[in-house]
């Protein structure tokens, strides 16, 4: 489904990560794919994942600088021939604190940092990426959103408010970038396991509701997310852009 794709390759953390899973999908479909990875503490892990599906690049990025994000892609620029097919964003940020107790309590400066890391990040990272896909004829842009951006959910707090803006950049990427056949749309999905969701207070009382009251009644993975990506970042959606595709065993569908 990828053979001949290039892809660049935001968040991956460790083997739980969804952007993870979503990389061995487009590795397995044919795709090459460069990583980026976040501080010195996360390197070796992201570098041997990386390794295991023969990237040709893999990078540091501080997403919060422009300098940073413009070097990067320019690095994907020069191992991909100056084209780019597919970028999959998985990045989000708030300090643990602030993922307790109330929202109300957020301080200026960790909202800020929040909504920078978790939102503006995909805007500076479509605009770096628009160029490099103009050049291959179009491309495909994928972020990872959550229903907290739509509904308070507890402890989500100013996570959810920069989801709620993620949401919306999404919507005016798509119209921006449509005119370069580039389409960006998102995956909102259930509870999942990974590093960041450790730090969110009453995760295990999140996933019991969800597998409650969710229509299926059954977890969700990082596979079921990857599958979900795989079809928006593949030649199948190509008409399909602006939007966000749930998948919580349609636990978003529930009024209570």
């Amino acid at each position: 489904m990828f053979e001949g794709k290039r892809g660049l390759v935001l968040g991956v953390a460790n083997r739980r990560s969804i952007a993870w899973a979503i990389a061995r999908r487009l590795a397995a479909g044919g795709a090459r794919l460069a990583f980026t990875y976040q501080g010195d503490r996360i390197e070796a892990s992201v570098r041997e994942l990386a390794g295991s599906v023969s990237s040709p690049l893999v990078t540091a990025c501080d997403v919060r600088s422009d300098d940073d994000v413009a070097r990067v892609f320019a690095e994907t620029a020069e191992t991909f021939g100056g084209e780019l097919d597919v970028l999959v964003h998985s990045v989000a940020f708030a300090a643990a604190e602030d993922l307790e107790g109330r929202f109300t309590d957020t301080p200026r400066d960790r909202f800020w940092t929040a909504l920078d890391v978790s939102a503006y990040s995909l805007v500076a990272c479509a605009r770096a990426a628009e160029p490099l896909m103009e050049a291959a004829g179009g491309g495909a842009i994928v972020t990872m959103t959550y229903l907290g951006g739509e509904r308070a959910v507890p402890h989500y707090n100013v996570m959810g408010v920069a989801k709620a803006a993620l949401d919306s950049s999404v919507k005016y990427l798509a119209w921006d970038l449509g005119r370069k056949n580039v389409r960006v749309n998102a995956v909102s999905a259930g509870p999942v396991r990974t590093l960041a969701a450790r730090s969110i207070a009453g995760f295990p009382t999140m996933e019991a509701i969800v597998e409650e009251r969710a229509p299926l009644h059954r977890p969700i993975d990082a596979d079921d997310v990857a599958a979900a990506a795989a079809y928006l970042l593949s030649d199948d959606a190509r008409n399909v852009t602006g939007t966000t595709l749930y998948v919580d065993s349609g636990y978003h569908a529930m009024g209570m």
